[in-house]
């Protein structure tokens, strides 16, 4: 297991919702790479509850959603943008019980669509949710200039 480098928290203005560590109202995602998965463990908290105790909908796809541009990024070695997501909710998420799991992979890189298959997990191991993203990728260079992409290796402490 590597723990993934978030370079982009060098950048002044970077803000991002899912994986700003300064971001008061974020998620403070961090990443990790284990074979052809990348995952994350996540602490919620009661400000992303919908439900009572129950974790917000929405709050699971975006973690799902991140995760996914985090396996673009390390996994397919460029930036894109999602292209589409489909989220099934199997079982509720609570969010006094524990660290949560989102894990992620790609499934098939076909011209400029990756497609990606995200679940979630709750402590005790069981998903909770799980989405298929389509993620529109775009070549390296066209990553690095609209997208600010630093490159595969600006995402390892070491090589």
């Amino acid at each position: 297991m590597k723990k993934i480098r978030n370079p982009f928290i060098e950048r002044k203005e970077f803000g991002c919702f899912g994986c700003d560590p300064e971001n008061d109202i974020g998620l403070h995602m961090e990443f990790f790479e284990e074979g052809d998965y990348l995952f994350s463990k996540w602490d919620p908290a009661d400000c992303y509850q919908g439900y009572i105790n129950v974790l917000h909908g929405g709050i699971q796809a975006t973690l799902q959603d991140e995760l996914a541009s985090w396996v673009v990024y390390v996994k397919a070695g460029t930036g894109g943008v999602t292209s589409s997501m489909e989220i099934f909710y199997k079982k509720p998420v609570f969010v006094n019980q524990g660290i949560l799991t989102v894990k992620g992979r790609i499934i098939s890189l076909k011209k400029r669509i990756a497609e990606i298959q995200t679940q979630l997990f709750n402590s005790e191991n069981e998903v909770c949710s799980e989405a298929n993203v389509k993620y529109f990728i775009y070549p390296k260079d066209v990553a690095v200039e609209k997208l600010n992409y630093p490159g595969r290796e600006a995402f390892y402490y070491e090589l």
